[in-house]
């Protein structure tokens, strides 16, 4: 049976780290704005699809929608006894990069099963500008699997946070969009998963173009 919310001690967690490191630093260092948070259901599954072009991206995600978001983290993470237990309660899943690691898409179906939001990157990797231009499938079909609707955001400024080489964060004005939700497949149909994964990402790019 699906449940409806994350575990308590993962929420909790989430409202310690946000309200303690991230909030303040994305609305004093950021200076970030944020539109759309209305559109958050704030409890049942949900699959989070957003442009991708920063390491810092996840957490930021994970922020504005107000409710933790998991991520694939690679495995290698979770081979460190203390920390892996603090990224699973975060909600990580592991990858093996490299490979289609159907692990992952099942622990990704987990994952929605018992409540959370799961955040996918649309196009698979991040981008140089913040634009989607080659969406993947793989969320349409975790939103069919798992009969969730998408929730479309769009992340404006991120691909500035570092230069290349650099490991220190610029301070620069970051804008997040939170779009509709979006219903989920009908099926696993080819067509249909690439018509709606084309829509969500015309969907993300439309508010990447608003800019600031």
């Amino acid at each position: 049976m699906t449940r409806t919310r994350e575990p308590l001690i993962s929420l909790a967690l989430y409202h310690a780290f946000k309200w303690s490191v991230v909030s303040p630093m994305l609305h004093t260092y950021f200076r970030i704005k944020i539109y759309g948070v209305e559109n958050v259901p704030q409890t049942g599954p949900l699959l989070v699809v957003s442009n991708h072009a920063s390491y810092f991206d996840p957490p930021i995600v994970s922020s504005c929608v107000r409710r933790p978001v998991a991520y694939m983290a690679k495995e290698e993470l979770f081979k460190v006894p203390v920390l892996a237990q603090a990224i699973k309660l975060y909600g990580a899943y592991p990858v093996s990069r490299g490979s289609a690691d159907r692990t992952a898409i099942r622990s990704a179906l987990e994952c929605l099963d018992n409540g959370w939001a799961v955040g996918v990157f649309l196009e698979g990797t991040r981008t140089p500008d913040g634009r989607i231009t080659d969406p993947k499938r793989g969320a349409a079909l975790l939103a069919a699997k798992a009969k969730v609707p998408f929730l479309p955001v769009s992340l404006w400024g991120t691909d500035k946070i570092l230069h290349p080489g650099s490991s220190l964060p610029r301070s620069v004005p970051l804008t997040v969009r939170i779009g509709k939700l979006i219903d989920a497949p009908s099926s696993t149909n080819k067509q249909e998963l690439e018509t709606l994964t084309q829509k969500c990402a015309s969907v993300i790019n439309e508010m990447h173009d608003l800019g600031r």
